[in-house]
């Protein structure tokens, strides 16, 4: 029962990281209907990120040299800000063409996998091959109870998922760009008749997508850090499965999807041959999917005439 437990903190903690990168995808198909596969992606930009200002800002004897306390402070908000630019800078440059032009969906997902191949060979060129590793942030201490051990960066990483949920609900259902946001994805043809700036709230929506992904890469390098160009790959595409099997298109499936995958995963590898892992995780996932189309919390969406 004990080792029970300690495989479902371990799932907790992984379920975290998908939840926080599927949040980032069914924000934005929620918003434009758009499946941003370069979103994974942008997770390991933003693991790049946070390692780059955290060595900056730990330099003994450079400009800073700040203590870990203050630097993990500094780090989280500049590493939002900066990944969240990144995402701005995708939507400006590779998807408003597009949607101005009112191209087919299907040249838009292309366009999606090639921003994400982009930034993925475009680090490998430029930073070369070799992993890098995070500074050590955050001072580890180990919590006990009876055999189940738990981290206290594993407690950290939980609670941000859950406070990221809980802010990003109540900016899509309390606030006014909230209610705009969803005013896009009802008819975005409309939008622009009731003095609602379209485009505006468009990089809102791939800002804080961007921004939540950043904080993803950032725990995920604190909690693994070994950090390499094709990091982002497969947990983005098992993040937007996450998505797809909540719901994608509401923030509640994706943030359950990504926990469930993480679970299944989990208890294959603890309890089978690790090989297992990805067989059984998927085929429980299909058929959720093959029972429920629409996902856990999806619903059947209606053609607009």
């Amino acid at each position: 029962m004990e080792q029970f437990i300690q495989q479902c903190v371990n799932a907790m903690q992984w379920g975290s990281f998908y939840a926080l990168i599927a949040l980032g995808y069914t924000l934005v198909y929620g918003v434009l209907r758009l499946i941003n596969f370069a979103h994974g992606d942008i997770f390991m930009v933003g693991a790049y990120i946070s390692f780059f200002i955290a060595t900056a800002l730990l330099a003994q004897g450079g400009l800073f040299g700040f203590s870990q306390g203050v630097t993990l402070a500094l780090t989280i908000p500049l590493t939002m800000l900066l990944t969240s630019l990144v995402g701005v800078t995708l939507e400006r440059i590779a998807y408003r063409p597009l949607r101005r032009k009112g191209a087919h969906r299907l040249y838009v997902v292309i366009t999606a996998l090639m921003c994400g191949l982009v930034l993925e060979n475009g680090n490998l060129a430029i930073l070369g091959a070799s992993r890098k590793a995070l500074p050590n942030l955050l001072e580890k201490q180990i919590y006990t109870f009876g055999t189940i051990a738990v981290t206290n960066l594993k407690l950290w990483v939980i609670l941000a998922a859950f406070l990221v949920f809980a802010g990003l609900h109540f900016v899509v259902t309390k606030t006014r760009i909230g209610m705009a946001m969803r005013a896009v994805s009802w008819n975005r043809f409309a939008l622009p008749l009731m003095g609602i700036p379209l485009d505006s709230v468009i990089v809102f929506t791939f800002m804080l997508g961007s921004a939540i992904a950043g904080l993803g890469g950032l725990l995920f390098a604190m909690s693994y850090p070994v950090l390499d160009p094709y990091m982002g790959a497969m947990t983005g595409w098992k993040a937007f499965i996450a998505a797809v099997v909540g719901g994608i298109g509401d923030i509640r499936g994706a943030f359950v999807g990504g926990f469930l995958l993480a679970f299944v995963e989990i208890m294959v590898a603890a309890f089978l041959p690790s090989t297992f892992r990805d067989l059984f995780a998927f085929s429980i996932l299909l058929i959720i999917l093959w029972r429920k189309p629409t996902g856990i919390f999806g619903l059947p969406l209606t053609t607009k005439i």
